[in-house]
C-alpha cells in the first residue's frame, strides 16, 4: 500500500499566504485533522462510523470558519482547504456506505456457525428381509442446535443452508454363522448419495464389529438426510446393550452432526 500524502505544512507556510494569528492556527488544525484521518484510512485501522462522520463535519466547520475569518485571497485559500479535504472524500463515500447498509448480526453468523445435533438409539435394530434398505434410527437427542430427529426417526433434519460433517458409529453384531455382509451409505432427501456405501463382512455367530465414519453433505434448510443400511442375512443387527458395571450402556447407533462451513 502506497504511503499516505503528507498534508502537514508548517506554520512559516502558512504564513505565505495567511497574516492573520488566529487565521494561521485554524489552518493547523484544518490540515492535522486531515492528515490524521487520512493516516487511520490508510493503514487499514477499522474506523467508527459515527467518528469518521463526526470528524468530516469537523473538517467541514473549520473550512467554513476560514471563509467568514481569514483575511486572505480567497483562490489561495480555496486551494489549500480543497487540498486538506481532497483526503476525505474517499471516506466520506465510504462513511455514507456504512452509515446506509444494514448492519451484520452476529446472532445470524452464530446460527450459521454453530448447528449441530447429537443423536443415540437404545434399541437393538434388525432387518426384517435381506438386501433391503433400512434408516438407521435414533430415540435420543443428547444435544441439538438446528438440527433435528423428525419423522420417521430415521430422519434428521437441518434447518440452515451449510455443509455438515456427518459423523455415527454402529455396534455391529452376527448371532448366527456363516459370514454375512452388511453395507452402510448416505441418503439424502430420500436419494442415495453416489459412491457412498460401504461393505463389512461379518465373521460367524457373535462377531461383534463397529463401523465408524463420517460424511460431508452439502444441505439445504429443512434438507434430511439418513444413514442407510443392508444386510444378506436377518442374522446381522445394530445391537444395543445395558449397563453392566464398570461400564454404561452401549447404544445401538451414534450420531453426531456438525457445521463446518456455509
Amino acid at each position: 500500500m502506497a504511503a499516505p500524502l503528507k498534508l502537514i505544512l508548517t506554520r512559516d507556510q502558512i504564513a505565505a499566504f495567511a497574516s492573520d494569528p488566529r487565521t494561521i492556527k485554524q489552518f493547523e488544525s484544518l490540515f492535522a485533522l486531515a492528515q490524521g484521518v487520512q493516516e487511520s484510512d490508510a493503514t487499514g485501522v477499522a474506523i467508527d462510523a459515527g467518528a469518521a462522520l463526526a470528524g468530516v463535519n469537523s473538517l467541514a466547520g473549520v473550512v467554513a470558519q476560514l471563509a467568514q475569518d481569514a483575511a486572505v485571497d480567497a483562490q489561495t485559500a480555496l486551494s489549500a482547504a480543497q487540498a486538506a479535504t481532497s483526503a476525505l472524500v474517499g471516506l466520506s463515500d465510504a462513511v455514507a456506505g456504512l452509515l446506509l447498509a444494514p448492519p451484520t448480526s452476529s446472532a445470524s453468523v452464530d446460527a450459521v456457525r454453530y448447528r449441530y445435533g447429537a443423536f443415540s438409539d437404545t434399541t437393538t435394530q434388525t432387518a426384517a428381509v435381506i438386501n433391503t434398505a433400512y434408516g438407521m434410527t435414533y430415540n435420543s437427542t443428547d444435544l441439538s442446535r438446528g438440527v433435528y430427529v423428525g419423522a420417521p426417526t430415521s430422519r434428521v433434519y437441518v434447518d440452515t443452508a451449510a455443509v455438515y460433517n456427518i459423523q455415527f458409529s454402529a455396534q455391529i453384531d452376527k448371532t448366527s454363522a456363516p459370514v454375512g455382509l452388511l453395507w452402510i451409505w448416505l441418503r439424502v432427501n430420500g436419494v442415495n448419495v453416489a459412491n457412498s456405501a460401504s461393505q463389512i463382512r461379518i465373521q460367524g455367530n457373535n462377531a461383534e464389529t463397529i463401523a465408524a465414519w463420517n460424511f460431508f453433505a452439502q444441505l439445504a434448510g429443512g434438507d434430511y438426510f439418513e444413514i442407510m443400511w443392508a444386510v444378506d442375512s436377518t442374522t446381522i443387527q445394530i445391537q444395543a446393550l445395558g449397563a453392566a458395571a464398570p461400564v454404561p450402556a452401549v447404544p445401538s447407533v451414534l450420531l453426531t452432526v456438525n457445521t463446518i462451513s456455509r
